[in-house]
């Protein structure tokens, strides 16, 4: 039965989350340009607190300060809407999310079905701005994100649905204590689909090498091309939560989520997610942009087809 402890609980979880995501997006944004400064020989952000630990802190202080323009023949209610619809779903999506056995805002007994519904709403807030903003440039931004995010879509899913027939349970805590004694990223099937998950998820969050929706030699910047200020930064917030939901998704999947020795529960999957999230920062810096046409092509004709018969084979071997 619902009652006023439920609300007060459900209010401070979400309160909980919020700040978690706005102090987790900026240590991203700091922790991406040193990491992409190290790899390129440089030092990266200096000036503004130890080893520029600040410089995030003075960016959202900016952008606050920044001036919101919107175009004049922009659609006022579309261009307006589109960031809202890009970050609450990915907010959404720390409902299911367990940092431990007990730290879970909700242990849904749909829990991989609930994520992999919510975090489908994304598209639409990208598509919104590109559409909303009366500009061709974001225009394709935006159509190339739509065409990229469905075509990834299909083997991500395929992906995490070979870990819920292992598992036996679409709940991301059964997930997890089905790998007390191994974790699944060592049977090769589940290696393979956990590497499948982890290249989907890069396309799925625009991320180099697949940030054709953004590509800045192409369309200025993209489908964000139009907004400034504290609107343009929460196209920034929502993919920097994207990327911690995907790398927080692949650490309950295929990582063993919260489990490990010595250190508390809480610790392990973060350091597991951070870690991720560090490897995909890596491969930004490191791999070129690859073509629309090559992106497509590896999605239609390698990825999927290689996850259905992957799922055609832990099927038949959970058969024996």
């Amino acid at each position: 039965m619902f009652t006023f402890l439920n609300l007060i609980f459900m209010v401070m979880a979400g309160v909980m989350v919020l700040g978690f995501i706005a102090v987790s997006a900026m240590f991203l944004i700091w922790w991406e340009r040193k990491v992409s400064a190290h790899i390129q020989n440089r030092y990266g952000p200096m000036r503004v607190g130890w080893h520029g630990a600040l410089q995030s802190v003075a960016d959202v202080i900016k952008l606050l300060l920044k001036e919101d323009i919107r175009p004049t023949k922009a659609d006022a209610w579309v261009w307006w809407l589109a960031p809202f619809f890009a970050v609450v779903p990915s907010v959404m999506a720390f409902v299911v999310i367990p940092f431990s056995k007990e730290l879970i805002p909700r242990d849904l007994n749909i829990g991989v079905l609930y994520i992999m519904a919510i975090t489908s709403v994304c598209v639409i807030g990208i598509f919104m701005a590109g559409w909303g903003s009366n500009n061709k440039y974001s225009l394709l931004g935006g159509m190339r994100a739509a065409a990229q995010i469905i075509s990834y879509e299909l083997p991500l899913i395929l992906s995490m649905i070979t870990v819920v027939m292992v598992a036996n349970s679409l709940s991301m805590q059964k997930i997890v204590e089905a790998q007390s004694r191994c974790w699944f990223i060592f049977h090769p099937n589940l290696a393979l689909a956990g590497l499948i998950y982890i290249i989907a998820a890069t396309a799925e969050v625009n991320r180099t090498p697949f940030d054709i929706p953004e590509a800045e030699s192409e369309l200025v910047a993209g489908f964000h091309t139009e907004y400034s200020g504290m609107k343009f930064a929460m196209f920034f917030l929502g993919e920097y939560t994207n990327v911690f939901i995907v790398s927080a998704i692949a650490t309950t999947l295929f990582l063993g989520g919260w489990k490990g020795p010595l250190l508390p529960p809480i610790a392990w999957f973060l350091i597991k997610t951070y870690g991720i999230i560090t490897f995909l920062m890596w491969v930004r810096w490191t791999f070129p942009r690859l073509r629309v046409d090559q992106l497509m092509g590896f999605a239609w004709k390698f990825l999927t087809p290689v996850s259905f018969l992957n799922l055609a084979i832990v099927g038949l071997l959970l058969l024996k």
